[in-house]
């Protein structure tokens, strides 16, 4: 073992390498112009994640983001984030907020969405409140796009989208979050919000 590592322990690589091996997915090594990502397939959903790096000019930070496009049926549209945590982005959208009935959930996260109906509905599945409370930096949202720098989705197809600062290293966590997204997209054809059908888009 290198000196290296034995202080600051596995790298990202390494630790979403084993992930991927855990889940049956596919771990791809970007090198030195590319990006890392981890896919994993679930039905006709891919889901994918990597990182990404923001500068103001005169500083930079590092993100960790999963994906996955599907074909949403009745354009439904929510951000779910800790208190205090981008917790005025939906404000921009148009969404309002929303209490689900359960108060300790209501009490840790901002919940925003354009049919609270539909959203109260997803988050009646106990497995999927437990799983964002495992999310110490949680915000996941259905994003229409990836804007001028991402690929054109075809009609009717959006993305959930999680992101948080810094790099997700831990295990559990990263494999809690792939079961977050696989329970939402199931959860989401249940409640008649989503096609369980190939979006037909690749994500770069």
């Amino acid at each position: 073992m290198s000196k290296r590592r034995s202080i600051f322990g596995p790298s990202k690589d390494e630790i979403w390498e084993q992930i991927a091996t855990d889940i049956d997915g596919e771990f791809i090594e970007g090198g030195f112009w590319k990006k890392d990502v981890l896919i994993y397939k679930r039905r006709e959903w891919q889901i994918l994640l990597d990182t990404y790096t923001v500068s103001t000019g005169q500083s930079s930070h590092t993100c960790t983001r999963m994906r996955a496009p599907f074909v949403n049926k009745d354009g439904l549209y929510f951000q779910i984030s800790r208190e205090g945590f981008f917790s005025s982005i939906g404000k921009f959208f148009g969404m309002q907020d929303i209490e689900i009935g359960d108060p300790f959930f209501d009490k840790q996260f901002v919940i925003k969405g354009n049919n609270p109906e539909k959203i109260k509905l997803l988050l009646a599945d106990d497995r999927i409140k437990e799983l964002c409370q495992r999310q110490p930096r949680i915000h996941l949202r259905i994003k229409d796009d990836e804007g001028q720098f991402g690929p054109d989705f075809p009609e009717g197809v959006d993305e959930l989208y999680f992101e948080c600062l810094g790099v997700i290293k831990e295990t559990a966590l990263l494999k809690s979050l792939f079961a977050l997204f696989c329970l939402i997209l199931e959860r989401l054809v249940q409640i008649d919000s989503a096609y369980e059908d190939d979006p037909q888009i690749t994500l770069k």
